[in-house]
């Protein structure tokens, strides 16, 4: 085989089907934050107050994968978030959006073994968790060495197993509310007792949003999924068109399951947000009255499963996101080596050694370490949505005032640019309210907890473009680089 062969045998393989996009995209929503935070933001804003904040965040969601669709269907790369903020606004903008992500996924990795081992101490509490933690590890890692199908094989069957259990609840569920199954029905009687349906008022609700936005963060993974798509032109418009009904059918039903059939001031709700306890989650709760009486090994297991599917997910995505830094000279070059199989090994190493340091971190040290590593991750998902819609409003102007028609584009934001500026305010919203009763109450270490990610995020970006000077600076409109790819089959 010569060297010009083996270069083009050795590329990002596009091995990804339309139904692995569809259940990436849902699954990567679908998590702890419905399965155990529901039942807390239902305790703080009441059954009202829950659902206008998930609708409202998922609206806002909606319009910002509509921008991620038009970007990655004209352009479906690896880099994603990276190249687009690279191209269409500057390099060291996405320098920084390209490392904020890699580091969040990579320490999210850290945080999902960590949950996985107190998860199975549910079943075998004599077993340390380091040893599951390894075999998780092991496990996520060796279904990404194989290859992005077998991947994207694993994220199908994870997901499809939360799919089941949340279709499950709200078939019981509504078989409850009408009497059918469970007993006597409460009727409407959970949504007028107390303060409900609203609860605490409009500061409630901002709250629950912060929470709302937490639980839909991992709809962005389709992006990074476009590289190797089989047919990113055609998938990917048909998993942004499908994935907003189908999540907001999981949470707005859920909630609206657990709202007519838990009364907001059951204790059991906040204690599903407080901590590990799964016999206090709603779904385990709403099972067990409907005579299951397994619910709560069951919900461990899926619990398990969500677990583990935002661990396949996110060592994917961050292990791509860096690859694609390497290929673009913003990382070490090392990372953009590729095995026979098309997988960027050195990159995943990488990211699993990340997550394993997080984990050590939390097991061997007081969890201080740990702890602060997750506060910067924190809010690096919002700010890969803003970089999305900043990158999406400049795109299409540089693309209409280069004269281009937008109908040649493969797949059209419907509401631009109401979309991404809407999404942008929220999003700024959400962000700034992460913490707001600590900077009222002035306490400082409170605050700098909430917000680290952010100071992080603009000091990579500000280093870069010292460092680099004119060459990062903002692009222009009239010479953005806007050309497509074409696609070439695997």
């Amino acid at each position: 085989m010569t060297a010009a062969s083996a270069s083009e045998e050795r590329r990002l393989r596009r091995g990804l089907k339309s139904r692995h996009l569809q259940m990436i995209a849902i699954g990567g929503a679908i998590g702890t934050g419905l399965f155990l935070g529901s039942g807390g933001t239902i305790s703080q804003a009441g059954p009202g107050g829950a659902l206008l904040a998930y609708a409202a965040i998922g609206i806002m969601v909606l319009f910002v994968m509509q921008s991620l669709g038009e970007m990655s269907t004209h352009l479906p790369v690896a880099g994603s978030f990276h190249t687009y903020g690279t191209k269409y606004v500057s390099p060291s903008f996405g320098f920084a959006m390209g490392w904020n992500y890699w580091f969040n996924w990579a320490i999210t990795l850290a945080a999902e073994l960590v949950a996985a081992g107190v998860i199975m101490s549910f079943w075998l509490p004599d077993v340390p968790s380091w040893i599951w933690a390894a075999v998780f590890l092991i496990l996520l890692a060796g279904l990404n060495f194989l290859s992005a199908k077998a991947f994207g094989e694993g994220e199908f069957w994870f997901a499809a197993i939360k799919v089941a259990a949340v279709l499950a609840f709200l078939v019981l569920g509504v078989l409850m509310i009408f009497g059918i199954l469970g007993g006597t029905s409460p009727g409407m009687s959970n949504w007028t007792t107390g303060e409900a349906p609203f609860v605490g008022g409009w500061m409630s609700v901002i709250s629950v949003f912060m929470i709302a936005g937490f639980s839909f963060q991992g709809t962005e993974l389709v992006g990074v999924t476009a590289g190797e798509s089989e047919n990113p032109r055609k998938d990917m418009p048909r998993a942004i068109r499908t994935v907003f009904w189908r999540i907001m059918l999981f949470y707005i039903g859920a909630i609206a399951v657990i709202g007519f059939l838990l009364p907001y001031t059951d204790p059991s709700l906040l204690a599903s947000a407080n901590n590990e306890d799964i016999t206090a989650s709603p779904f385990t709760l709403v099972f067990e009255r409907a005579g299951i009486a397994v619910a709560a090994g069951m919900m461990n297991a899926v619990i398990l499963t969500a677990i583990l599917s935002a661990g396949n997910s996110g060592l994917y995505a961050s292990t791509r996101m860096l690859y694609a830094m390497a290929e673009e000279g913003t990382a070490p070059r090392l990372f953009a080596r590729l095995n026979e199989r098309g997988v960027p090994v050195m990159a995943l190493l990488a990211t699993a050694m990340i997550g394993l340091f997080g984990f050590l971190t939390e097991i061997m040290g007081d969890g201080g370490a740990y702890t602060w590593l997750m506060n910067v991750s924190g809010l690096s998902g919002f700010i890969v949505w803003v970089g999305i819609a900043c990158c999406h409003f400049r795109f299409r102007r540089a693309y209409v005032r280069q004269g281009r028609a937008v109908a040649d584009l493969p797949y059209r934001a419907p509401l631009f640019p109401i979309g991404p500026i809407i999404a942008l305010i929220m999003l700024v919203v959400v962000i700034i309210g992460q913490n707001v009763q600590a900077i009222v109450n002035g306490q400082l270490l409170q605050v700098a907890s909430a917000y680290a990610g952010l100071p992080a995020f603009l000091l990579l970006w500000v280093i870069h473009r010292i460092v680099t000077g004119r060459d990062s600076r903002m692009v222009g409109l009239d010479e953005m680089d806007i050309e497509g790819l074409e696609i070439k089959a695997s």
